[in-house]
């Protein structure tokens, strides 16, 4: 019997991908852990919240890449959380609350997702500008400044400039990282196919031979075939 126990146990914890972690806060609810697959939300696991808040997932990934928590609260209010965090093999730690489970996140145990961190902050600074700036505008108007509200959308749209810049030279200047390649496609896949090709050529073997990388260069490829009405 006490075999039979033992090889449960290791059966079910199996996966290069270890993660623990705590929900504070949080008594009832569901958390999966997915990832995207012919883009759709697939779940690779999930626990059952009853009274306590903590977790613990085993997975297996290739590489490093992106997945996600997300917590459905057993709290009567619709709407849910899904957390996107870049995972590596290892030992990962994910801490949270209830109440602000995307923003108070604490991600440990992944050097890509320290670095998609470092470009998700700098890009909430101009989300929080652009606010501010319509905010103004839309004062302005309604105080009849038309002056005014005319100098703080040219503002806004000098802002969402700097904003895609910043996206553009964060890829080049990361081209060692797997978040490279990630936040082009992601965020910056309209940009003209100089830029896409410069990002592309740019990264280093490693990562042009990683998922986003492969990613990138057939999406590419694709763009300008379909440009070409190919």
């Amino acid at each position: 019997m006490a075999s039979i126990l033992l090889l449960a146990c290791s059966e079910e914890k199996k996966g290069n991908l270890h993660i623990v972690g705590e929900v504070k806060g949080l008594k009832k609810g569901e958390l999966f852990l997915q990832k995207i697959e012919n883009q759709k939300y697939v779940n690779l696991d999930s626990v059952l919240f009853e009274g306590q808040g903590s977790f613990e997932f085993f997975t297996n990934i290739e590489e490093p890449e992106v997945l996600y928590l997300y917590l459905v609260k057993d709290d009567g209010i619709e709407i849910n959380d899904r957390l996107e965090f870049f995972a590596e093999p290892g030992e990962m730690k994910i801490n949270s609350t209830r109440l602000y489970f995307v923003s108070e996140a604490k991600v440990e145990g992944s050097k890509s997702h320290d670095k998609l961190m470092e470009y998700r902050k700098m890009m909430s600074k101009f989300s929080n500008r652009n606010l501010e700036l319509l905010k103004g505008q839309l004062e302005a108007q309604k105080a009849g400044n038309v002056a005014k509200a005319d100098s703080l959308g040219i503002l806004a749209e000098k802002n969402q400039t700097r904003s895609y810049l910043y996206t553009l030279n964060f890829a080049l200047t990361n081209k060692d990282s797997r978040v490279s390649p990630y936040i082009t496609l992601v965020e910056a896949n309209n940009a003209k196919f100089k830029f896409l090709d410069t990002i592309n050529n740019s990264l280093t073997e490693d990562v042009a031979n990683s998922k986003y990388g492969k990613a990138l260069k057939e999406y590419i490829l694709l763009a300008k075939r379909a440009d070409l009405g190919m």
